[in-house]
C-alpha cells in the first residue's frame, strides 16, 4: 500500500512553532518513526506553503500514485474551496488531520472547507493524528 502524507502551510515549522499547541517534535523525526512502524507501507511526504502546490500534489497522488492520502491542509483547511474541489476530483480516499483540536481553538478554525470532501477527519491527538489516519486508510483498504 502507498500512502501520501501532505502537509500545508507552516507545518515545516513543527518543533519550533507554538510548541504549546503543536508540540516540540519536528515532523522529519516523526516521519522516520512512522516509516519504521509501517515498514510494509510505502509512505511518501510532501509539504508546501503554497495552495497551488498542494492542489497539484493532491491531483498527482489522487490518480494512481497513492492508495490513500493523509492531509493536514493547515490554515487552508478554513479557507480553501480549491483544495476541497481537488479532493472531490480524485479517486483516492483522503483523511483530514489536525494536530490540535480545531473545535477547541479560535472560532474561525471551527469550520473546515475540506472535511465534507474527505473520507474522515482526525483532530486533537498531536502528531499521533497522522498514525490514526494511516490506521484508518489501512482499514479502508482491507474492506
Amino acid at each position: 500500500m502507498k500512502i501520501s502524507i501532505i502537509n500545508g502551510p507552516n507545518l515545516n515549522l513543527l518543533g519550533r512553532r507554538e510548541k504549546g499547541i503543536y508540540g516540540e517534535r519536528d515532523f522529519d523525526s516523526f516521519l522516520s518513526e512512522l516509516k519504521s512502524r509501517y515498514a510494509d507501507v510505502e509512505i511518501s511526504y510532501f509539504q508546501s506553503n503554497s495552495e497551488g502546490a498542494l492542489i497539484d500534489r493532491i491531483q498527482e497522488d489522487g490518480f494512481g500514485k497513492a492508495d490513500g492520502i493523509v492531509l493536514n491542509a493547515g490554515a487552508y483547511t478554513h479557507t480553501s474551496v480549491a483544495i476541497s474541489d481537488a479532493i472531490r476530483g480524485i479517486r483516492t480516499p483522503v483523511i483530514e488531520v489536525h494536530i490540535s483540536n480545531i473545535a477547541a481553538r479560535e472560532e474561525y478554525r471551527h469550520r473546515s472547507f475540506i472535511a465534507a470532501a474527505c473520507k474522515g477527519s482526525i483532530a486533537g491527538f498531536g502528531l499521533d493524528s497522522y498514525r490514526l489516519a494511516i490506521e484508518a486508510l489501512l482499514n479502508i483498504s482491507a474492506r
